[in-house]
């Protein structure tokens, strides 16, 4: 069975709740994905070094028996840096940790969730990570992230960003329609816990909307929220 991204994509479900990962396939496999499911954390890392060639997503559950999610998503990001990967949790006070730049988790969904929902975060997390492997496409509309390089390119040009407007915009760009406060931003921009104003962080954030003015003047997708902080919002 196709679907109309690719019909090729298969997905690696992780999760030691059988319910749940019936019910995710059915979803997936009616979307014409192939999946594969493994229900424990140490058969994690074998099943990926025999596959030969790796999937193209990993749903990955935080809390599994034998090695957990968060180490899983540590060893996926060092030796399958491309591989994309969506952590499913219950924990919402591991959400900062899941798409921080130690971890560099793709997105996340929180239990319980509708299965439709998890499609339509699987087919955006895809797209993204194709237009991650081939960042200058002729012709291009989207935002594009360049991890290897450290590169943010809009239609194709590179926006020359600094080390910390890369780290900004990218977990930004994690969770679109999040709104991240200044304090989480600090956290991000700065590993080492160093002490900056919360104005250091309206500073990055003007120069990172300049830069990207300057190929999209018309569009504002790093808005502002009163009082709270900011958001990456796509034009849809």
């Amino acid at each position: 069975m196709n679907h109309r991204d690719s019909p090729s994509d298969t997905i690696l479900i992780i999760e030691d709740e059988p319910k749940i990962a019936r019910l995710v396939a059915d979803y997936l496999e009616g979307n014409g994905f192939t999946t594969h499911h493994l229900d424990h954390g140490d058969a994690v890392l074998p099943w990926l070094e025999q596959a030969g060639e790796p999937p193209d997503l990993v749903l990955l559950d935080l809390m599994l028996p034998g090695t957990d999610g968060l180490t899983l998503c540590r060893e996926i990001r060092q030796r399958w840096p491309r591989l994309a990967v969506i952590m499913l949790t219950a924990r919402v006070e591991e959400v900062d940790r899941l798409l921080g730049l130690e971890l560099g988790a793709d997105d996340y969904i929180c239990k319980p969730f509708s299965p439709r929902e998890v499609v339509a975060r699987v087919k955006a997390v895809l797209r993204r990570s194709r237009a991650a492997r081939d960042p200058a496409t002729p012709g291009g509309s989207d935002l594009v992230l360049d991890d290897d390089g450290w590169r943010a390119l809009a239609d194709g040009r590179d926006l020359g960003l600094t080390a910390v407007e890369f780290q900004l915009l990218r977990v930004m760009m994690h969770a679109p329609g999040r709104i991240f406060s200044r304090d989480q931003l600090m956290d991000h921009m700065y590993r080492d816990h160093r002490i900056v104003s919360e104005r250091t962080v309206d500073s990055h954030v003007k120069k990172l909307r300049k830069k990207i003015g300057e190929v999209w003047p018309e569009r504002e997708i790093i808005r502002s929220v009163y009082g709270v902080g900011y958001k990456y919002q796509p034009e849809e």
